[in-house]
């Protein structure tokens, strides 16, 4: 959100006009995408692969039980299985004529406490309240944390391809996460374009589960 307008701004221009800027260099960067769930990246994997040398970060101690948990993860595992493994001529990326690449898949410990620690004393928000903002940001600090470790030049979230986030929030709290751990966020409102539209085509045509709830216990009782 622009606080001198209050207008949101347009992270899907923003993201258009940074990759036409990659396509004319001769390097691939590095982009390290925190992924929520296989639906959700299916798109964002094939709109950004042609721009980018990927590695998929599953990191999403808020997801419970543990049985969901090792099921959404998974079906993220499946996914890239499928892109990397697949028949490379029908595979490509929607915005470039390459070929999707290799994608890597990394994951840190499953620690629902982690998640419990961020929630105390907000269990009673409403979904897409406090709770779920403090959620937002530890999931993208860690993200951030791990893309600088990594030594990625860029990081991003999958989680703006649902028409229930709220893209501005998420692009300010990755852009703060970027600054505290010297990365560069990249801007996304992935459901523009099209995006979540495309995501649940591509869910059909992989048959990957799609979670009926957002993941964690709360959400689950709503």
């Amino acid at each position: 959100m622009d606080g001198a307008t209050g207008m949101s701004k347009n992270y899907q221009k923003e993201l258009d006009t940074i990759l036409s800027r990659l396509a004319e260099r001769k390097d691939l960067p590095s982009l390290l995408i925190h992924s929520c769930c296989a639906p959700c990246s299916s798109y964002v994997l094939e709109y950004l692969s042609g721009y980018f040398n990927i590695i998929v970060y599953y990191y999403n101690p808020n997801i419970a039980p543990e049985s969901e948990y090792l099921k959404r993860f998974g079906e993220q595992a499946r996914l890239i299985d499928i892109l990397n493994n697949g028949n490379p001529d029908k595979i490509q990326s929607i915005e470039s004529d390459l070929p999707l690449r290799k994608i890597k898949l990394i994951s840190d410990d499953y620690d629902q406490n982690e998640f419990y620690k961020i929630a105390a004393g907000l269990e009673s928000e409403p979904e897409g309240g406090l709770r779920c903002i403090e959620c937002f940001k530890l999931r993208l600090d860690r993200s951030a944390g791990k893309a600088a470790e990594l030594g990625c030049e860029f990081f991003t979230t999958t989680l703006t391809v649902s028409p229930h986030k709220n893209a501005d929030m998420l692009n300010e709290i990755g852009m703060e996460a970027a600054k505290k751990h010297n990365v560069t966020f990249l801007p996304s409102d992935f459901k523009k374009k099209n995006g979540y539209k495309r995501s649940i085509e591509l869910s059909g045509q992989y048959g990957l589960y799609r979670q009926d709830y957002c993941g964690c216990v709360f959400s689950m009782r709503k």
